[in-house]
C-alpha cells in the first residue's frame, strides 16, 4: 500500500460517517433547489447579502481594533462596501440575484477545474472516477449559467445550484462508501 492509500484509509476511519450524512444532506438540498428554482435563488441571494453584511462588520471591528497606519483605512473602506453590497442583496434580491447568477457561472467553473485537478490527482483509488463526472457536470452547469445569463436569472441559479449539489452529493458519497471500504 503506498503513502496515498494509507493516508486516505486513515483519513476514512475517522470521517466516513460524517462525509456521509454531509453527502445525503447535499443530495435532498439539491432536489428540493430543483423543485422550487425561483425559492432557492431568492434564499441564496439573502444568504449573500447576509453574508456580505456580517463579514463587513467584521472587517470595521478588526480595522478598529488592529489600528495602524493606513491598514483603518482600508478595512473601513472594504467593510463599508462588504455591507453596502450585501444591504442591496437584502432590500432588492431579485435584481442581486442576476448579478449573483453571473458570479455563481465564475465559481461554478473555478469549482470544475478544482474537481477535475483532484479526481486525476486521486485516479488510483476506488471512487476517483465519480469525482471526474462531477467536475465534468460543474463545468457544463457553469456554461449553460454563461450562455442564458441573463434572462434565466429568476430560475437559473436555482435549478442549476440544485443540480451541482445533487451531483456534487452523489459523487461525495460515492467517494465515502469507496474510503470506507479502504478503511
Amino acid at each position: 500500500m503506498n503513502d496515498a492509500s494509507t493516508s486516505l484509509s486513515v483519513a476514512g476511519r475517522g470521517s466516513h460517517g460524517w462525509s456521509i450524512a454531509i453527502s445525503i444532506f447535499m443530495i435532498l438540498a439539491g432536489l428540493l433547489a430543483i423543485f422550487i428554482p425561483p425559492v432557492a435563488g431568492i434564499a441564496i441571494t439573502v444568504l449573500v447579502g447576509w453574508l456580505l453584511v456580517v463579514s463587513g462588520a467584521f472587517h470595521l471591528i478588526f480595522g478598529w481594533h488592529h489600528r495602524s497606519k493606513g491598514s483603518l483605512l482600508w478595512e473601513l473602506i472594504v467593510g463599508m462596501v462588504y455591507i453596502v453590497a450585501g444591504i442591496f442583496l437584502l432590500e432588492h434580491p431579485v435584481a442581486g440575484l442576476a448579478t449573483l447568477t453571473l458570479a455563481l457561472a465564475g465559481y461554478l467553473l473555478a469549482e470544475s477545474i478544482l474537481e477535475l485537478v483532484l479526481a486525476f490527482r486521486l485516479r488510483p483509488h476506488p471512487g476517483w472516477g465519480w469525482l471526474l463526472f462531477d467536475g465534468i457536470i460543474t463545468l457544463i452547469v457553469a456554461i449553460m449559467i454563461w450562455r442564458t445569463w441573463p434572462f434565466s436569472a429568476p430560475w437559473a441559479i436555482g435549478t442549476l445550484v440544485g443540480i451541482s449539489m445533487l451531483f456534487s452529493g452523489t459523487s461525495r458519497l460515492m467517494f465515502s462508501m469507496g474510503a470506507r471500504k479502504l478503511a
